[in-house]
This record gives C-alpha cells, structure tokens and sequence, in this order.
C-alpha cells in the first residue's frame, strides 16, 4: 500500500509538473493575440511561434514575457516576418524600441504607436506593453509597405497609457533629444548603451528603476531614476564611493556626477567639468505625489484652483476693461483730431468775410453807415 501512495503522489507531481508547463508554454499566446491572420495585402502562412530568441533577440526575449513570430504573404512572391514582444509595463516596450534604434536612426512620436522607428528595411514600434518588429524576407518588401503592414496592426494593439515615458520627457530639449534617446529598464540593458563605464556597477535598480541617455554637443547625458529618496540617497552614496575608488586606481570616470532629487545624473565624454555640470543644470527633478486612497487635502486643493481660477478671471476682466477703454480714447481721439484738421482746413479755403448786400447785418451799433437803395448803381449802368 505504501508503494501505490508514493506512485499516487509521484503521478500528483508529475502532472502538475506537466500543467506548470502547460501554463509556462503558453505565455507566447498573448502576443500572439496580436498577429492577425491578415493585414492588409499580407496574408498569414502559418500559425504563430514563439520566439526563440537567438543571438539578435536575445536582449528582447529577455525583457519580455511573451513573444510570437509570424511571416506573412502577399502577391508578388513579397513576404514579411513580424515579431511581437509583451512587456510588463509601458517603459520594457519603449526601452525594447530604442534597443532596436540603430544610430542615425530617430524615434517618432504618435506616428505609428506610441514611438516608432522607420528605416528603408524595417519598421519597429511601441505602442502600450507592446513592441513589434517587421522586417521583410530576402528584401521582399520595401519600407513603404512595411509601413502600411504597421499601421493597421498598431490600431489592434492596446494603447496603454499612451504616454511617452516621463523620464524620456524630463531630459533637457527633450522634443530633440528624446528622438535619439535610449531606455532602460535593467542594469544590464544600461551597461550595453554606456560600456567601459564600471562606476555604472554601484547602481541598484531595486523597485523598477529606469534610466534614460541621449547625446549633446557638450556630452552624453545619463540619467537614473530611483522610486524612492531613500534608494537614491543608497545609490548616490555607493556611486560617491565608486568614484573615489575608481579615481585612486585611474580607470575612466564620468565628466561630472551629480544627484538631483530622486535622480543620479551623470555626464560622459564631455570636453571639460565645467560644460558637463553646464548640462547638469538643466536636469529638473518633478515630485509627483501620489495618494493611494482618498485625498485627505482635496477640499483644500479644490479651494486653492477656485481660488486662483476667479483670481485669473477677475484679472483677465480687467485687464480686457482696461485695454478696450484705452483702444477707445485712441481710436476716439485719432478721428477727433482728424476730423478738427480737416474742419479747420475747410475754413481757411473759404474767402474772406465781405460786408456786401448778399450778407443781412444788424446795425445794433448804429456806427455803421445806411445805405440808400436809390443811389446804387444797377445792373447795365
């Protein structure tokens, strides 16, 4: 009895053993939920794989946790491979794209996606948790039409928040340097966009760090976010430290650190300390606090925007009044002055004043001279 226990209880181990695979094996399911059986002229040759990564996409597969892989057909002998990755939140998939982003390549924004890179033999795009890559097979297809592959499968894909990450938008001119940035979301993803830089090992990425780089004409600006003051303030004593360490043994140093609120900035390459901590000025650390229940201040808070917003009003009103009534005694007095010029010029034009029989005066005086009707020469005389 005793042996049929233990070969009930192997069989029990065994078959959830086969379910957790199951389970696990299925995972390519979901990005396969985003490869349709047909997109626009393209027609699928097959069901979904899953991707088995490979040298090229290794560093994809590893921050995804659900890939699928499927070639696609159309007339003309034109084929396609588009790849779909499923990250755990909107910033894997961003940092996906700018992995994929060769260097004379930018990103842009809500074209295709969220952010997308267009070159002459692949189209790459974000959108969500999401990351897709089409690439065409044996030069098959040319941009163009990787393009309109693109466009019609990112209208299938959730959008997620729909927002470039924060941290992308907090670099300085970020409208132009977050077309040619870099996102990461691991530390090892972090050593491969800044190599040869070991003061980059004292960083801890606990709790879902990011960290973004684009490059300046003064330097290569990198910063870190730590979700926490307190993993900051850890990271930026251990990064002090490293720097010191690094210094006494003369290895290869960044051209300015700096901590700015929860960010640990660092600045590479740049051709003196002084434009280095140039650009490390423009980093703007933004607090953002985040209330996991019901605002305790909100009836303050609603108060403070009624209050500022009457304020704003009863200013612009006056600011309005006092513009119109300006506007009015200029428009007014501009036409009064033209129009006395214009009356005073009429009078001058006229002629002079005569005492001639075609006037009627009043002798009131009695100093002026009657005239007898009589004695006036007529007309013909």
């Amino acid at each position: 009895m005793l042996n049929s226990f233990f070969r009930t209880f192997l069989l029990i181990l065994l078959a959830a053993g086969v379910y957790v695979s199951a389970s696990a094996g299925s995972s390519p399911s979901e990005a396969a939920k985003d490869l349709p059986e047909k997109i626009g002229a393209f027609r699928a040759q097959g069901p979904a794989q899953p991707e088995v990564g490979g040298e090229s996409a290794a560093s994809l597969v590893e921050l995804a946790y659900s890939s699928a892989v499927r070639t696609y057909a159309a007339a003309g002998g034109k084929e396609i491979v588009v790849r779909v990755f499923k990250t755990q939140n909107d910033a894997g998939a961003f940092s996906l794209l700018t992995m994929q982003r060769q260097n004379d390549e930018e990103l842009r924004f809500h074209e295709i996606g969220t952010a997308s890179v267009t070159a002459a033999d692949s189209v790459s795009f974000a959108k969500g948790k999401t990351f897709v890559s089409i690439l065409p097979v044996r030069k098959t297809a040319t941009g163009e039409e990787l393009v309109e592959v693109a466009r019609p499968l990112a209208d299938l894909i959730d959008a997620g928040e729909k927002e470039i990450p924060v941290l992308v938008k907090h670099l300085p001119d970020w409208e132009q340097a977050g077309s040619r940035s870099l996102l990461a979301v691991t530390l090892p993803t972090l050593r491969r966009f800044v190599p040869n830089q070991n003061v980059l090992e004292s960083i801890s990425f606990e709790g879902g760090a990011e960290a973004v780089i684009s490059n300046y004409p003064t330097g290569r600006l990198l910063i870190v976010e730590s979700n926490t003051p307190q993993i900051s303030i850890d990271n930026d004593r251990n990064i002090t430290a490293k720097i010191q360490e690094l210094r006494n043994q003369g290895q290869a140093l960044p051209s300015a650190y700096r901590r700015v609120g929860n960010y640990l900035v660092f600045v590479f390459d740049a051709p003196n300390e002084q434009a280095a901590n140039q650009l490390i000025d423009q980093v703007k650390y933004q607090q953002v606090v985040q209330w996991l229940g019901e605002n305790p201040f909100s009836y303050e808070q609603a108060a403070r925007e009624f209050t500022e917003t009457t304020l704003g009003v009863f200013v612009s009103v006056v600011k309005a009044s006092g513009i119109a009534l300006v506007s009015c005694f200029l428009v007014g007095g501009f036409f009064g002055a033209l129009l006395f010029s214009i009356r005073r010029s009429q009078q001058r034009a006229r002629e002079a004043y005569s005492d001639s029989d075609a006037m009627l005066r009043l002798n009131l005086d009695e100093l002026t001279p009657e005239s007898d009707p009589a004695r006036l020469l007529r007309g013909g005389h």
